[in-house]
């Protein structure tokens, strides 16, 4: 497993750029901390960033402590923490199943080879932070009945840690399994002493929340105060001002989440024999504690995205693990999944570079050579027939690794330029650092400010604000982007498609901007 971690991320990072918005929207956030010494309160572009909590920040700033600052480091923060998710799964099956030592290994494969996983393995993300808190909280609670003051303390370590990471969602995925103890946990405990510890743990994590959210709010001031205590919590909950969703949304979700575990016989197999096999299986019971009310709460929260459910997906690797203990059917089954995954990539990769399928601009850049790659590794693995179960789950997880390899060798370096804001940003840093005024029209996530090593925020101007600016700063430049001025051509200093649009990204001397504005058949949304 750590073989096929180190090609990812090797691969990963050398073949991807950090990728606008959100990779580079917290690196810039990272790097405005870095650059006033707060660390109390998040920035970006000038102004407190409510959006996340600061423990991603303050990682990626040990760091930069430790080692200067660098791009290598922040992009190492989250495989880190996937590969620490996977020692802590280890231990969590360990300790709901300590007479089945196989069920613990095989469910960190289980969810080192979930194809969202491997995704979110090499991105600078908040989520696997949110999932390594959920895990520690949940082995807090397993503990907490052989071992009260350990346990607990674990428990409301695990929700500081997520309100630092994610904020107070990290109490909708911990307390649900925490409130039915008495219905899973295997030792008879007083519900007096249960709830007393529960509420010791919630106690011990707000404090340790607090610790943060009082002194931040008091420094960030009154709007970035009831942004962090009302705006990011019971706001978002009840009217979300992003990702709504109808309540249903997760159900045909959460199969796609799953993949290729959801395609594979094997464990459709072990979930129909499941009750049998595993009757009474207090684990089997704690899961269900744990995962169906999340996924409840969750469909109920009216912001919705695919990722919000990472978190379950480590619950779900252990219920398959423990299924499959009891199914003998693994043995013999080809990795199929993964081998239609890859024969249908050498399809695409054959349309795209030999045949000019296009769909989409940057298309045009894939080479030919990685669709027989691809269609040799697929009727490769198509031939594998592992011998035994253990080894049918590593071929199919290490399969999809290889996919993902494959992925960012073949298809990767075609994206990247769209997606590579480094060339932009230094020039703007050049520009600032030779005194001259650069401004960014329309919304402005960070792009540039840690990549171009910005000291001074960039004014963010509205197109209809555009001739105003440029006739104030007749030496400075313009950041636009061609959605808002559709018929500007020809006159940018700097063109760049930008996340798979055409020439959608450029930077205009103002008083050029301004004189071809002036022109009724160049003029756009000003």
């Amino acid at each position: 497993m750590l073989g096929s971690w180190l090609l990812l991320v090797a691969v990963a990072l050398w073949s991807r750029p950090l990728l606008p918005v959100d990779e580079t929207r917290y690196l810039s956030v990272a790097w405005e901390m870095w650059l006033r010494g707060d660390f109390l309160v998040p920035w970006l572009n000038g102004a407190p960033y409510s959006h996340k909590p600061p423990l991603l920040f303050w990682l990626i700033q040990a760091g930069w402590a430790l080692f200067g600052v660098n791009d290598l480091w922040p992009r190492l923060v989250n495989p880190l923490l996937a590969l620490g998710c996977l020692g802590l799964l280890w231990r969590l099956g360990r300790l709901l199943w300590p007479e089945r030592g196989r069920v613990a290994e095989r469910a960190a494969w289980l969810l080192w080879g979930a194809w969202v996983w491997l995704g979110f393995a090499t991105l600078v993300q908040f989520d696997l932070l949110l999932v390594a808190a959920t895990l520690l909280g949940m082995i807090g609670l397993v503990r907490a009945p052989a071992a009260p003051l350990r346990g607990w303390g674990l428990f409301g370590l695990a929700i500081g840690l997520g309100v630092l990471a994610k904020g107070p969602v990290i109490l909708l995925h911990l307390l649900p399994a925490a409130l039915l103890g008495p219905w899973w946990r295997p030792a008879p405990v007083s519900a007096g002493r249960w709830y007393g510890g529960l509420l010791a743990g919630v106690l011990l994590g707000a404090a340790i929340g607090l610790a943060w959210a009082l002194p931040a709010g008091l420094a960030g001031g009154p709007a970035y105060r009831e942004a962090i205590f009302w705006g990011q919590t019971a706001h978002r909950v009840v009217h979300s001002f992003a990702h709504r969703q109808p309540f249903w949304w997760y159900l045909p979700v959460l199969p796609l989440l799953l993949l290729p575990w959801s395609a594979w016989p094997p464990l459709w197999s072990a979930l129909r024999l499941g009750r049998r096999t595993a009757r009474g299986d207090r684990g089997l019971r704690f899961l269900l504690a744990w995962g169906v009310p999340v996924f409840l709460l969750l469909s109920l929260v009216s912001g919705k995205q695919a990722k919000y459910l990472l978190p379950l997906v480590p619950a779900l690797a252990l219920a398959g693990a423990r299924l499959l203990d009891g199914v003998a059917a693994a043995r013999g089954a080809r990795p199929w999944p993964v081998a239609i995954l890859f024969l249908a990539s050498a399809g695409l990769v054959a349309a795209v570079a030999w045949f000019g399928y296009r769909p989409a601009i940057w298309a045009g850049a894939v080479e030919g050579i990685w669709a027989p790659v691809a269609l040799g590794a697929g009727a490769l693995l198509l031939l594998v027939r592992p011998p035994q179960r253990e080894a049918a789950v590593r071929v199919l997880a290490l399969g999809g690794v290889l996919w993902m390899v494959w992925l960012h060798l073949a298809l990767v370096p075609a994206l990247a330029p769209d997606y590579d804001m480094r060339p932009l940003a230094r020039r703007i840093a050049r520009l600032q650092a030779a005194g001259i005024p650069v401004a960014h029209v329309g919304k402005y996530h960070g792009q540039f400010q840690y990549l171009g090593r910005l000291r001074r925020p960039l004014p963010v101007l509205r197109p209809a604000g555009v001739r105003a600016w440029a006739r104030q700063h007749g030496d400075g430049f313009l950041v636009l982007y061609r959605d808002d001025f559709p018929r500007l051509s020809g006159g940018a200093v700097y063109v760049q498609d930008y996340r798979g649009d055409s020439a959608d990204l450029m930077l205009w001397p103002a008083q050029r901007l301004l004189r071809r504005l002036d022109q009724p058949s160049a003029s756009g949304t000003p």
